[in-house]
């Protein structure tokens, strides 16, 4: 019996010391993984940070010009029809930079064989595509908030805004800057990639409900139209500035979550850090 019981202790002594090292094991784990991310994150800050001015005029130049052309086009619109004009320039902004940007740039990178640089590091590959999102949303937040300053201004109107605004605007973001990153993943090459996003570009932005209303497309395009989280951004962006939160904002909000999270799932399937000749 005595010489049980230190045989008992000794055990237990081992099992806590294991259940200890396998606790210390996964915060270091997670500790690694935030670290990783953060330098990730500030290698892709970097970039912006160099080439700010021209991202800058990039996201203001086009939609602010076609904002500008509507106003001087358009005969005393109603405050339906500035609050389309302008939230429409908003996403045409965040299609430019999010979309088509993104897509062109991850696109280049992938050709250029940048990635096999980062398949040598001891890095996640679900880090270095967060960190590529992180890009893509600091790249598309600028066109936003500038656009929707001057639209009120050039229009003379003021949004209503609400706690409702933040969901909607972050989900419209991640939503649209999602497809970009997960195009230029995607991309066999990067002529087809610049084809296709400049001609998705034009056909979303004009072609779907992000300048007009939906029962102002043909039959064709309003199915089409449900296809791209746009339609649902434009919708929730409308009403949540119009007379904020309801429940068709919370629909569209959740679609636009949907679209976020399957976007981040096939990235995470197509990202292939060499190109197959």
């Amino acid at each position: 019996m005595e010489n049980t019981q230190p045989s008992m202790q000794s055990k237990d002594l081992q099992l806590q010391e294991a259940v200890f090292l396998q606790e210390h094991e996964q915060q270091s784990v997670i500790h690694r993984r935030i670290t990783e991310w953060l330098i990730l994150a500030r290698i892709q800050f970097t970039i912006i940070r160099e080439a700010w001015v021209w991202i800058f005029i990039m996201a203001c130049m086009f939609p602010l010009t076609t904002l500008l052309f509507l106003k001087f086009f358009t005969v005393d619109p109603t405050p339906a029809v500035m609050t389309r004009i302008i939230t429409g320039n908003m996403l045409f902004g965040l299609i430019v930079m999010g979309l088509n940007s993104m897509a062109q740039e991850i696109s280049y990178q992938k050709h250029q064989g940048h990635f096999t640089y980062y398949s040598s590091l001891p890095i996640a590959k679900v880090n270095f595509i967060f960190a590529n999102l992180l890009r893509g949303l600091i790249m598309s937040a600028p066109s936003f908030i500038i656009l929707a300053m001057i639209g009120q201004l050039a229009y003379g109107i003021q949004f209503h805004y609400s706690w409702g605004l933040v969901p909607v605007l972050l989900l419209t973001v991640f939503s649209v800057v999602g497809a970009g990153v997960l195009i230029g993943f995607w991309s066999p090459s990067h002529q087809l990639t610049n084809m296709l996003v400049q001609a998705l570009m034009m056909f979303i932005s004009f072609l779907t409900p992000v300048m007009v209303d939906m029962d102002q497309l043909p039959a064709i395009l309003q199915w089409f139209s449900y296809l791209f989280p746009t339609t649902y951004a434009a919708e929730a962006m409308r009403e949540v500035l119009i007379s904020g939160w309801s429940g068709s904002v919370a629909w569209n909000t959740l679609v636009l979550l949907l679209f976020s999270l399957i976007s981040i799932i096939l990235i995470l399937k197509k990202v292939d850090w060499r190109v197959e000749k």
